[in-house]
């Protein structure tokens, strides 16, 4: 059965890339553009993993993942801030937020799939 994962980025190419390079390895993949969007979404249809771009309008990705971790049913779903945050101490503001783990852009399209299926295998 393919696993789903929920891709809450705004950037239209690099939602396209991650979308197309995760279809690709059999992954069934929804996408939204905002926090507010992900945060529905997320309760509709429980993904198995959620990619989370941390820079977003209106409700910034610390507020998404703090908001995800506060629904039960959503616990024990793994977060992956996939960001442009690369600075000292940003890797550490992801988890304490909530997120399990943490990849900088650019992704690297010949890794990705390898770094983020880690999280899916229980």
């Amino acid at each position: 059965m393919k696993k789903t994962i929920l891709l809450i980025e705004d950037n239209e190419q690099n939602s396209y890339l991650t979308t197309f390079l995760l279809e690709r390895h059999d992954f069934n993949v929804v996408t939204a553009a905002d926090g507010a969007t992900g945060l529905e979404l997320t309760k509709k249809i429980l993904p198995d993993l959620i990619l989370l771009d941390i820079q977003l309008p209106t409700m910034d990705g610390y507020a998404v993942a703090n908001a995800l971790r506060k629904i039960d049913s959503l616990k024990q779903v793994p977060i992956i801030a996939v960001t442009s945050y690369a600075m000292v101490g940003d890797r550490e503001k992801c988890l304490a937020a909530g997120c399990n783990g943490y990849i900088e852009k650019p992704i690297n399209p010949e890794t990705f799939v390898a770094e983020i299926s880690l999280y899916l295998t229980v």
